[in-house]
């Protein structure tokens, strides 16, 4: 959920659920926890008080870089001896599993 709001901060519960394929209650819990440890802030919509949008604090802010910077170490581990031609295979592979999957 935090890659999310990274790419996109002030994203509404919904869209939340809608770009990491949990239900509301779910999502309801991970941003309860998350506010909890202080990375995350609801706000009510300006447009509709019923929509939490969901905001970034500083703390999560600052996490960005050094999260972003282990999720990359990581996958080039992963990686290591994979040819670039095998990577585009696979995303295409996948990408047509996502939109089997979204029909």
């Amino acid at each position: 959920m935090l890659y999310h709001l990274w790419k996109e901060d002030g994203l509404s519960q919904q869209q939340l659920c809608d770009a990491t394929f949990r239900d509301k209650p779910s999502i309801t819990r991970l941003v309860d926890n998350l506010e909890k440890l202080k990375l995350v802030n609801r706000v009510p919509s300006k447009e509709d008080r019923r929509i939490n949008m969901i905001y970034l604090t500083k703390e999560a802010q600052e996490l960005q870089e050094q999260t972003m910077g282990i999720a990359n170490q990581t996958l080039n581990e992963a990686l290591e001896g994979v040819t670039h031609g095998q990577v585009e295979i696979a995303k295409e592979v996948l990408q047509n599993v996502y939109d089997n999957l979204k029909s």
